[in-house]
């Protein structure tokens, strides 16, 4: 998994005069290899299984493409892109490597990730306020049960009881739950969280 760096700005006021912003890349050895750009790029070779098909569409020099792909595979020294010859009916093209997916498909996770989280009001008010002591219950997970967007998870606590909270199935994976982990329930005003620590 390649490590994220991300820039957030953000200001706002009753009227929401400002909005959120933020700009993101994916770095390899503390060093920056793709951002919103060469992600577009790998997206559109990704797309049309070609390089010169996915420069023009997004309005740069074939050459320029090819350099952006270069400074990458130099970078993690690994090739992103694989180049397949064609015959006399066709079916050359582009495609990406199994590192070039890694790379594209991190990045995508994580931009979905920040623009719901810059977007959302809510969560912005837990990072700029103190969680209250009282607001975080430990327990130990009794039973999840997994959806397509959304998982149930319930949590035995220490009075006993057992809580239940919801939540993406995509922070069930990324938490690593199991039945028997120990967890926190966070309690907001109008949903319970989970953390763990890992």
């Amino acid at each position: 998994m390649y490590p994220i760096s991300t820039h957030i700005v953000r200001a706002s006021e009753v009227k929401r005069k400002y909005e959120s912003g933020h700009k993101q890349w994916i770095e390899f050895k503390g060093k920056a290899i793709i951002g919103e750009g060469r992600a577009q790029l790998l997206a559109e070779i990704r797309n049309s299984s070609s390089i010169l098909k996915a420069a023009k569409k997004l309005s740069i020099p074939y050459r320029t493409a090819w350099e952006y792909l270069k400074r990458i595979e130099d970078a993690i020294g690994s090739p992103v892109v694989k180049t397949h010859r064609g015959g006399p009916k066709g079916g050359g093209g582009t495609t990406l490597t199994a590192e070039g997916e890694e790379i594209l498909r991190e990045y995508e996770r994580r931009k979905r990730h920040l623009n719901s989280v810059a977007q959302n009001e809510i969560d912005w008010e837990a990072v700029f306020t103190k969680i209250s002591a009282r607001n975080r219950i430990k327990g130990v997970v009794k039973g999840i049960e997994k959806g397509k967007i959304a998982s149930t998870v319930r949590i035995e606590v220490a009075v006993p009881a057992v809580i239940t909270a919801m939540i993406t199935q995509e922070a069930v994976e990324e938490l690593g739950l199991k039945e028997g982990d120990a967890v926190e329930a966070v309690i907001k005003a109008t949903e319970i969280m989970v953390s763990k620590e890992v």
